[in-house]
């Protein structure tokens, strides 16, 4: 069952009001792995000139789902556009990823959409510490404990924004950062009818067998001094989930198979920043790729943009922008 509970706000009313009270648009609490920010508040502006709406969905469970969905301005009116599900790392929720990511100047820039979900808060939490149910027995948090289908949620949220405006089914796609990368991963292997490439920083895969029917492109950004959510993998010293989490790499071959790819990648280092390396698998079937990019030095925190609260997360590296990078891997492999 599904069911629209949404408020609908243009961004210029609140640039407007800005001008009379800069705490129109303040922001809140930064999460990564694990934190406390507020509860979301009634509706928050995104980054462009586009249309924010808050929105949810009902799913088989019983939960009612929440989500904020931005509508760039400069997406197509009656022609099927780009929408990106973007999820939030442990703690954290939909509006505090669209501050802490910009999402919403790449949907500008390339006239997407992007849904910004929630995922589910543990009990007492006042819905705080929003965690994914990135794979039974791994991560993380309230939603793995109690089982939740965050699977079946998405694919519900996709139909829901889809059968209220149109969707490329061919360039439909899914980011996160940390436990929200982990179920970007989980969707990469069991939602491939939907999802059709996924762009990430800071997670690993956490569900076995990973087998999509359909090829899934993957580009997974990580950072060597990461110590949320270790690259090479173990508990993080700076994390707060206890999670002993399993080797980046592991999820990038794991899909480099999957898809077909060769079975070694050839390396690049950027000639323009040294500390960036790719791991390029391709071609692999119908068009797909698979990359793995390591950033030396780079922290848990969002990649290109100051995190709200960088004693969760670490310094950010601003030498490279995670949301534009994973948006132009996913503009460049729609399904073919």
């Amino acid at each position: 069952m599904l069911r629209l509970t949404a408020s609908t706000r243009v961004l210029a009313a609140c640039l407007a009001a800005a001008v009379l009270s800069l705490a129109g648009c303040d922001r809140g609490a930064d999460s990564g792995e694990g934190g406390t920010p507020p509860s979301p508040a009634s509706s928050t502006p995104g980054d462009g000139l586009g249309e924010v709406q808050f929105g949810s969905v009902v799913t088989p469970d019983g939960r009612e789902r929440t989500y904020r969905l931005y509508i760039a301005a400069t997406a197509r009116p009656n022609l099927p556009v780009p929408l990106l599900v973007a999820m939030h790392g442990g703690g954290g929720s939909g509006e505090q990823f669209e501050r802490t990511s910009g999402f919403d100047a790449v949907a500008d820039q390339r006239g997407w959409l992007v849904a910004y979900p929630d995922g589910v808060g543990g009990p007492g939490t006042a819905d705080r510490l929003r965690t994914w149910n990135g794979g039974t027995g791994y991560c993380c948090g309230a939603a793995e404990r109690d089982d939740v289908d965050d699977v079946e949620f998405i694919r519900l949220l996709v139909q829901q924004i889809s059968s209220e405006r149109p969707v490329d089914p061919l360039r439909t796609y899914a980011a996160g950062h940390s436990n929200g990368g982990i179920m970007a991963y989980r969707l990469a292997c069991e939602l491939s009818d939907v999802i059709v490439a996924v762009g990430l920083q800071a997670g690993s895969l956490g569900v076995d067998p990973c087998a999509p029917p359909r090829p899934v492109s993957l580009l997974h950004l990580h950072g060597t001094a990461d110590r949320n959510h270790p690259i090479d993998g173990g508990v993080g010293p700076s994390g707060i989930s206890g999670v002993d989490f399993n080797p980046a790499i592991d999820g990038v071959r794991t899909l480099a198979a999957a898809d077909g790819c060769p079975s070694s990648p050839r390396a690049e280092v950027d000639a323009a920043n040294p500390d960036v390396t790719r791991a390029i698998w391709s071609p692999c079937l119908d068009g797909s790729a698979v990359e793995f990019v390591t950033v030396a030095g780079a922290s848990h925190a969002w990649m290109g943009r100051e995190p709200e609260r960088a004693a969760l997360v670490g310094e950010a590296y601003l030498q490279l922008d995670a949301s534009v990078v994973i948006g132009d891997f996913l503009a460049a492999h729609p399904r073919r």
